[in-house]
């Protein structure tokens, strides 16, 4: 059985959840007080040298960085509609994921960073900045979604899920991505059983 290290506040960790959950895979979790500093101890350096979350643990393979766990899942359970095998479709999907972690996990990090952890330090320059990626960033997405109605075409992906996870993260700092074309998709995504139980309580 495939085990996970995770914490239910991070992103990275749930879009791994999300995909397990809704493909039926059976795993087990071992949960990381990322608020007690468990990942800095010794013990998970062990597992995950770069001291983050998520961790896949399978037999004797153990993989870090959530979108190589989800394209190491759906290979190894032939997923194919979450990570399809045609060239065109596939590269498509890769594209969003490095977009994601390339594009929108950076100000995303840095909103949620200042307005939740910092408090009378927060940093309003780097928020404003990050706020104005953001709207660069949602034009960019419904420029997508205007005309498909998942980031590869009419059927969800891994990349769907990955992009989604971030704009949930905006919602600890009480923020959304305000577009209504992104914001439909946002909902179509809350539908998909997977992904509706890894947002977090």
């Amino acid at each position: 059985m495939l085990t996970l290290y995770h914490h239910a506040f991070s992103q990275h960790a749930r879009r791994v959840t999300a995909l397990l959950d809704e493909a039926a895979i059976p795993y087990s979790i071992q949960h990381v007080a990322l608020n007690e500093g468990a990942h800095l101890r010794a013990a998970y350096r062990t597992v995950n040298a770069n001291r983050q979350v998520p961790t896949l643990v399978d037999g004797t393979l153990t993989i870090h960085e959530s979108n190589a766990i989800l394209r190491y899942v759906c290979n190894k359970y032939a997923l194919v509609d979450w990570y399809p095998t045609d060239p065109e479709t596939r590269a498509i999907v890769d594209q969003w994921l490095d977009w994601n972690q390339c594009r929108l996990a950076p100000p995303v990090t840095d909103i949620v960073y200042n307005r939740v952890f910092m408090g009378a330090g927060a940093d309003a320059a780097v928020i404003a900045s990050g706020e104005s990626q953001l709207a660069e960033l949602a034009e960019i997405l419904a420029g997508t979604l205007s005309s498909s109605p998942y980031l590869a075409g009419n059927g969800p992906t891994i990349a769907d899920l990955s992009v989604g996870s971030n704009l949930t993260q905006l919602l600890l700092a009480e923020m959304a991505m305000a577009h209504p074309v992104v914001e439909a998709w946002y909902q179509r995504l809350s539908l998909i059983p997977g992904f509706a139980r890894s947002l977090p309580s």
